[in-house]
């Protein structure tokens, strides 16, 4: 028997000695995150999905059933739950719309006889917090879900509904409109809800309260609120996530724009996030989101150290990003051991920091070990193979606002080691005869690196590739990138052309230093 992976996020669950679950929406945000909790506790876990082929080449796939599970289709859904104990009911749609509403309730009763028909213990249903009101008041997105609860509890397989608010994690709707909203507007007049009552709640505790209502002892059938246990404002929210990621202070009001429409095309022009998204999520935003009670705790206990705040879930979900850390894979396919806050592949490619990037690629007939001469030795005397005076200008100006500029050189002609300044940069990693990551120094509004890399080719020679990462802080960080990218398009070209010329005209004779 292969050993158990080790769980991403330890959340103290007991073991779940092999009892069966099935998590619907296994290729979703919530439910990409809870698959591999469930493994590492000890579920044997079901992963479902409409087209199960693109669940192949997640970190996980290897330890779970992988199924066909269009919940629209009600034999596909029995055959799903054949066997099973715990039916993780994670798939909904941000549709809107009368004819989305009664779709959604239709699926819900699919999924409902299907359970009772299978004989499975125990629905968990992730739904949404809103104000207590009637069904017919509520927007259609948080109608649809309130409405899907409700038939979950009335049928006659027990239901753990579990209502929350805004979720916080790297790839969650919500969090990536507060993100991109923050990050992009300095200066933030909005519809009036940005003065409602939101409580957040961080998706490691999404994911403990949903593990841990996998593993009951005894069904249970009732609704639980679930969140951070301290509302404040949408506007504090933007505010508190400047403070996480070192932006300047934000400056927000409430204007009296009372309609879900003319918000959601607000949020659509000043954020990547798709208009389609946009509206049900205002809608959303348009309804205060706070718990009515904390009745969860007495069936499954605070999760040990308490539940997570909101500044400390934002520091967890950008925490990649101000951390200053850059490994040579920053960009790869995150593995099974990323935390459930960190992005994941199968995120939207809006989801995440803003990132931008200058990407040169050259193939050349010097040996890689003779490129990597060239690029272990670059800077100070040896200059940076393009054009020396827009160097020396950069530095200038950067000497100018307080930065080290490009007198510090290097201490080493030839070689370099983690900590070591080359002009206006400093080396973060080195990976002897391939790569050399480097961390601007010079005063700029966000991070940057430089990464240079050396592989060899098949038939002969090298690919040498460098690429500039900025993120960029703020909406000033934005303007900078604007500002340097003639300056790119000027020295980088010219940089990785010059790199391999000289690579060729001084080739590494006998073995590589």
């Amino acid at each position: 028997m292969s050993p158990r992976p080790a769980s991403p996020l330890d959340l103290s669950l007991p073991d779940g000695g092999g009892r069966r679950v099935l998590v619907t929406g296994a290729s979703g945000y919530v439910g990409g995150r809870l698959v591999p909790e469930l493994v590492a506790a000890g579920f044997t876990v079901r992963a479902g999905a409409r087209d199960p082929r693109k669940l192949e080449d997640r970190p996980w796939a290897k330890d779970v059933e992988l199924v066909t599970a269009d919940l629209e289709d009600a034999e596909q859904v029995g055959a799903a739950m054949a066997d099973v104990h715990t039916v993780l009911y994670l798939v909904h749609s941000m549709g809107g719309g009368g004819d989305f509403v009664e779709r959604e309730a239709q699926i819900a009763r699919t999924v409902a006889e299907a359970a009772a028909a299978q004989g499975v213990q125990q629905i968990v249903y992730l739904g949404g917090l809103h104000p207590d009101r009637e069904l017919d008041e509520l927007s259609d997105h948080m109608r649809s879900r309130e409405q899907v609860g409700r038939i979950l509890l009335g049928s006659s397989v027990p239901t753990v509904v579990l209502r929350a608010g805004v979720v916080i994690g790297s790839g969650s709707a919500s969090f990536e409109m507060i993100r991109h909203l923050t990050e992009r507007l300095p200066v933030m007049p909005g519809p009036r809800w940005l003065d409602n009552l939101i409580e957040p709640i961080a998706i490691r505790d999404v994911l403990y309260y949903l593990a841990h209502a996998s593993a009951l002892a005894e069904p249970v059938n009732r609704t639980f609120d679930i969140g951070s246990g301290k509302p404040q404002p949408f506007k504090d929210l933007l505010s508190d996530y400047a403070k996480v990621a070192g932006l300047r202070p934000r400056r927000i009001w409430a204007l009296p724009i009372p309609a879900p429409r003319l918000s959601g095309f607000w949020i659509g022009m000043t954020t990547p996030i798709p208009r389609a998204l946009a509206m049900p999520l205002a809608a959303s935003m348009a309804e205060d989101a706070v718990a009515g009670d904390h009745e969860i705790a007495t069936v499954i206990p605070d999760p040990p150290g308490g539940l997570t705040q909101y500044p400390d879930a934002c520091r967890l979900a950008i925490e990649r990003q101000v951390s200053g850390r850059v490994t040579a894979s920053w960009d790869d396919d995150v593995t099974a051991s990323a935390g459930p806050a960190d992005p994941l592949p199968s995120d939207p490619d809006w989801a995440g920091h803003t990132v931008y990037t200058d990407v040169r690629e050259r193939d050349g007939r010097a040996a890689p070990e003779s490129v990597w001469r060239v690029v272990q030795g670059i800077g100070g005397e040896n200059g940076w193979y393009s054009p020396a005076l827009l160097w020396r200008l950069r530095g200038f100006l950067d000497k100018l606002v307080g930065g080290p500029g490009m007198a510090r050189g290097r201490r080493h002609p030839h070689r370099l080691q983690v900590g070591d300044h080359v002009d206006f940069w400093r080396v973060e990693s080195v990976e002897p005869g391939r790569r050399l990551t480097l961390r601007a120094e010079m005063r700029a509004s966000g991070r940057a690196w430089l990464e240079l890399s050396v592989d060899a080719l098949p038939s002969g020679g090298s690919r040498y590739r460098q690429r500039a990462i900025f993120f960029p802080r703020g909406i000033f960080g934005r303007l900078y990138w604007l500002a340097v990218l003639p300056f790119h398009t000027l020295i980088f070209p010219v940089m990785a052309r010059n790199i391999l010329h000289e690579a060729e005209r001084h080739p590494v004779t006998g073995s590589a230093s």
